[in-house]
């Protein structure tokens, strides 16, 4: 799929999309930002809380760096890769745009939502 010159993708639909793909993912979430980070996004975006997920767009290419929790028990390796790969997916599709990269980095592993603590 060829993208329409005349038609701009924001920033924040290319986040929204990989924050939608990544909250369709079992066992996973992302993580909270860092404080600095965070302050910035939180300055930018008001109410919206601040998460480890940036997308860098240069043209028509993305680079889309997550900061994911992981549930205790999981396979870090494959929910990984399966975040990776859904990202791509969802976000060449939607847009017509290359990723070039999908980077995660696993932040913590939490235990399951509902679990006694």
């Amino acid at each position: 799929m060829a993208t329409n010159p005349e038609v701009e993708i924001s920033k924040s639909v290319l986040m929204d999309i990989a924050a939608t793909t990544l909250d369709g993912i079992e066992g996973t979430e992302i993580a909270a930002a860092s404080l600095k980070v965070g302050e910035v996004l939180r300055n930018q975006n008001p109410g919206r809380k601040a998460r480890a997920l940036r997308v860098t767009r240069e043209g028509n290419d993305v680079t889309v760096d997550i900061g994911l929790n992981v549930e205790f028990g999981r396979s870090l390796i494959g929910l990984s890769e399966q975040a990776q790969r859904a990202v791509r997916e969802n976000i060449e599709l939607m847009t017509g745009l290359k990723v070039r990269a999908v980077n995660v980095s696993v932040q913590n592993v939490c235990l399951p939502k509902g679990s006694p603590a």
